[in-house]
């Protein structure tokens, strides 16, 4: 399973050079990781006991993207852990690639407050998209 998302890019997500600032990349990512959930997890979900957090982002620019560019942003699972597992990013605006990233999600369970197993239904959504 890869999910598509394309963020609307507004003139505050411009840094003085009129490019996307660097850091409004993690927040595509966070607008990303969204979509891709809603797309793996259909229906009602208890955040609460089954969460993640961030637990690393890396972000690797190879070209700028500007207010009017139509961006796209491809997400896919690329590694599974027994706790954590690894989301990949591509950013493209047409055919050229403009940024790679990945995030390593841990699942959490907020309300006791400790790290878990990646649910079962996870573990079996999340090797679809393995890539």
């Amino acid at each position: 399973m890869q999910s598509i998302y394309s963020p609307e890019i507004r003139f505050a997500d411009l840094d003085t050079m009129g490019h996307v600032n660097n850091a409004v990349y993690f927040s595509y990512c966070e607008q990303a990781r969204i979509q891709f959930f809603r797309e793996l997890i259909a229906g009602k979900w208890d955040w609460r006991e089954h969460g993640i957090l961030v637990a690393r982002n890396e972000m690797n620019y190879a070209r700028p993207v500007h207010l009017n560019d139509k961006l796209v942003i491809r997400t896919w699972c690329s590694h599974i852990g027994n706790k954590s597992f690894t989301l990949s990013y591509e950013f493209r605006v047409g055919e050229e690639v403009c940024c790679t990233g990945s995030s390593v999600l841990v699942s959490f369970n907020h309300n006791t407050q400790k790290s878990d197993l990646i649910p079962a239904l996870w573990r079996t959504k999340l090797s679809e998209s393995l890539m």
